[in-house]
């Protein structure tokens, strides 16, 4: 069996990777090959173009990409419709992949898209493209599969990977202990992941940390840089808010970094969602360009951006967007959360419960889909 996969960013290279290990489970010969990220390539996919080569944000800001992407998905395209795979799974990055899933599907090949498009939150009428270039559709979110029964796409929840392999039990002290944090007031401070959001977030959030010192003297905030390109950027932002002293700087390891918060402050994304799979209360604050906020206003429909939101009666992570996104009301947030440990209990238990909710072993029920649209 050969399967094609494309992957997008640093979540796609991990579903990526799970996927492919899950299948190689139960038929070890599977080939696989495309467009991957390094943990696909160490689970054994065959490198084609590294999957950063599709990393790119915002509404306004990938227009100078587009040439370049065009370009790729066409040789894509004529390299599989050459040597066909059994399944080719577009994983997530859904402006590239769709397109190119049509393609590959009209020539006869079975497609599958792993990450449904967020069609609840903006441009639903993508369901439509959906129902063109994929055979059937992975989805990571519970309510997502009846969406597109109503257009007669086939979709399965296969549940969340990060709520599979979060673990069941919380151990902040070993955390804190690890970091060298001692036992007073921790919050993980995670500004992006990118270049442009730590541009644009990291100064708002090392301001909230200096009004939270100010009102919580000899707390500790804690950051895992993303990546090491990032990580001047933000010292320079935390030496102009005067903080620097107080923050603890790490490469990467965020699981760490968050286990061991009272509070997690940081850029919405899905790092907000891994945070409440830990069972952390989270203030969530995000700002995108100008001018992709006035291209895009008019195209989301929501009355909340981050997904713990969306999976929960009620909203429990405080969120501070665009014009809102000020460290006065942010830090004041933060510390209403830490003045109040019943409501941090709460917020942890409901959190505890959307985890057991989301946790099926997403890369199982997968790659158990791939397996049987490929023998179809």
């Amino acid at each position: 069996m050969k399967i094609g996969l494309v992957a997008g960013e640093a979540s796609g290279d991990a579903l990526g990777a799970g996927l492919i290990r899950a299948i190689r489970a139960q038929y070890p010969d599977t080939t696989f090959e495309g467009v991957a990220g390094p943990q696909m390539v160490a689970a054994g996919c065959e490198l084609w173009e590294p999957a950063e080569s599709l990393a790119v944000m915002g509404l306004v800001e990938p227009l100078v990409h587009i040439p370049r992407l065009l370009r790729l998905r066409r040789a894509l395209a004529r390299r599989w419709i050459a040597s066909p795979p059994d399944v080719f799974v577009g994983i997530d990055a859904p402006d590239f992949n769709l397109g190119l899933e049509k393609k590959l599907r009209k020539a006869g090949i079975r497609t599958t898209h792993y990450v449904s498009p967020s069609i609840w939150a903006w441009r639903p009428g993508r369901v439509k493209k959906v129902k063109k270039a994929a055979d059937t559709v992975l989805c990571i979110l519970p309510f997502e599969p009846a969406l597109y029964e109503e257009h007669g796409v086939n979709a399965v929840f296969v549940g969340h990977p990060k709520a599979h392999s979060s673990p069941e039990v919380v151990d902040m002290a070993a955390a804190r202990s690890k970091l060298d944090l001692g036992s007073g007031e921790v919050v993980t401070v995670m500004p992006g992941s990118r270049g442009g959001e730590v541009s644009r977030i990291g100064g708002i959030v090392a301001e909230a940390a200096k009004a939270i010192s100010v009102a919580r003297p000899g707390i500790r905030f804690v950051t895992p840089v993303a990546a090491p390109k990032l990580r001047p950027i933000f010292e320079q932002q935390l030496q102009d808010a005067g903080v620097a002293d107080l923050f603890t700087l790490l490469d990467g390891e965020s699981e760490l970094a968050m286990c061991a918060a009272d509070v997690v402050l940081q850029a919405s994304g899905t790092a907000v969602l891994e945070a409440a799979l830990l069972r952390k209360p989270t203030v969530a604050t995000y700002r995108v360009s100008p001018l992709s906020y006035w291209i895009g206003i008019g195209f989301v429909n929501l009355e909340y951006y981050t997904l713990p939101n969306l999976l929960t009666e009620e909203p429990l992570v405080p969120e501070f967007m665009q014009r809102e996104a000020l460290p006065g009301p942010i830090a004041a947030e933060v510390i209403a959360l830490l003045d109040d440990p019943e409501r941090r209990r709460s917020i942890s238990e409901r959190f505890d419960r959307l985890r057991i909710e989301l946790a099926l072993d997403a890369d199982q029920h997968a790659a158990d889909s791939v397996i049987a649209l490929a023998r179809r």
